[in-house]
């Protein structure tokens, strides 16, 4: 597509800037989505978004050799492969972050396993924090976050070919 040269000055400033900005409000996103709804989705979605900056000010060539370190350029193998890999592990954490009650242990008065319900899993001594909490629902999105970032990436190297 574009070039750096191709650029100006000032879009390539601003994405420097902007693009650490829009990645740390992704992870800020992503991490409280554990608590509330839609945290893997909109976390992936800006993170597609600071990709695509980066593609439109300063070209394929340089999104995929410098940041994401893929040399081959077939359908394939190179950049969209990636990102088929990307959107193939993103699902399955996903399904099986429904699993993570059952490992838990987690059970109905009836005495079955509850698919998909919320497991807390507690990590006590953590030097400045003491304790964190690590739910399930936390893999589960971070599952939709590579999914997502999987299948917009793609869609995003398949037009930008064009």
């Amino acid at each position: 597509m574009s070039s750096e040269t191709d650029t100006t000055v000032i879009a390539r400033t601003v994405v420097r800037v902007v693009v650490p900005i829009i990645l740390l409000t992704a992870v800020a996103l992503l991490l409280q989505g554990h608590n509330l709804p839609g945290g893997g989705f909109i976390a992936g979605v800006l993170t597609v978004t600071a990709f695509a900056l980066v593609y439109i000010v300063f070209g394929r060539e340089f999104l995929q050799r410098s940041l994401l370190h893929v040399e081959e350029d077939g359908f394939l193998g190179g950049a969209i492969g990636e990102y088929g890999r990307t959107f193939t592990f993103g699902l399955a954490l996903a399904a099986s972050a429904g699993v993570g009650s059952i490992v838990l242990g987690e059970l109905l008065d009836d005495g079955q396993f509850e698919f998909l319900t919320q497991g807390v899993v507690f990590v006590y001594h953590v030097p400045v924090y003491h304790e964190i909490e690590i739910p399930t629902a936390l893999f589960f999105d971070l599952g939709v976050y590579f999914v997502v970032v999987g299948a917009l990436l793609t869609i995003l190297a398949v037009v930008g070919r064009e």
